[in-house]
């Protein structure tokens, strides 16, 4: 069972790391496209919306590296291998996204203090290709695995992108209509308040985890309850600690005291089984402690 979970593991890695593969070339890609149509049309804002569109590729590929390092085998140094490195470019590209999400609001309100003339209809046609490009993007990395947060990160990403490209066409159908420019900065904060709140859960989970944190499900008090409860030769459960590699990756730690003449390696093994089938934990440390002499078995 251990086998097949880690073959889980590899698998949901390489597919997470292929995807991200084709989001970087896409997106890049298009980016490239963005620049020559900003230099053509003399648009500022595709320039712009352009350096967004870099950051957007970095992001993708500093989650494609964290996908690629995370396969690395444990060693020595770490022990619990490179799963990590995922969580960790998570929290990165959270704070990324913040910061983006700050500098749009910032920029919102320089444009309505000051409004420039913006070109409506190479606006137009960008945010269109635009659209069609995040949209494929964000369908390949929305198909992964859900509970990786390194993909969860880059899809935000390329989420803003497409909230931006949605409003970019409606402020340029609004724009070529009226001629009113103030909608351009009035939609890009809307898309902000879209982004932010997903910005912030991706990086309070990342960090989280980063800390240690013990996850939702299971918590230490479910398993100093159930595990006595499961295991007749288990008297009692204590010291347990709970906390986790990456969301899918749950560790686990507990001093468990058993009843005299109980055969303490098959007890090691119950508790092992059972914390592996029902919660999902493949990594745990066990101390057994004998009621009565109050001796000691660790794995």
């Amino acid at each position: 069972m251990s086998h097949d979970h880690s073959h889980r593991h590899d698998s949901s890695s390489h597919d997470s790391q292929r995807r991200l593969f084709w989001g970087i070339l896409l997106t890049a890609g298009f980016m490239l496209a963005e620049v020559v149509g900003g230099i053509l049309s003399g648009s500022l804002a595709l320039l712009a919306d352009a350096g967004h569109m870099l950051t957007d590729a970095a992001a993708l590929g500093l989650a494609w590296f964290a996908a690629w390092i995370s396969r690395r085998p444990a060693d020595s140094r770490r022990s619990y291998g490179y799963h990590r490195v995922q969580t960790l470019a998570a929290f990165v590209n959270g704070l990324t996204l913040i910061a983006i999400v700050a500098w749009i609001a910032i920029e919102a309100v320089r444009r309505f203090l000051s409004p420039v003339a913006v070109m409506g209809a190479p606006m137009l046609v960008i945010a269109v290709l635009g659209l069609v490009v995040n949209l494929l993007v964000f369908v390949i990395l929305h198909g992964g695995d859900r509970d990786n947060l390194n993909i969860r990160g880059a899809a935000l990403h390329v989420l803003g992108d497409l909230l931006g490209s949605v409003a970019a066409i409606v402020a340029a159908l609004v724009i070529l209509i009226t001629g009113w420019t103030p909608i351009d900065p009035l939609l890009s904060l809307l898309v902000v308040a879209l982004i932010l709140r997903s910005a912030w859960k991706l990086t309070r989970e990342s960090g989280h985890i980063l800390l240690e944190g013990a996850p939702q499900e299971p918590d230490g008090e479910r398993l100093r309850r159930e595990i006595p409860a499961a295991l007749p030769a288990v008297h009692d459960v204590h010291h347990v600690h709970v906390w986790s590699l990456t969301p899918a990756r749950h560790l686990a730690s507990l001093h468990a005291t058993v009843d005299d003449g109980e055969d303490r390696q098959t007890v090691l093994i119950e508790i092992r089984t059972l914390l592996m089938e029902r919660y999902g934990i493949h990594h745990v440390t066990i101390q057994l402690e004998d009621r009565n002499d109050c001796a000691d078995t660790r794995v």
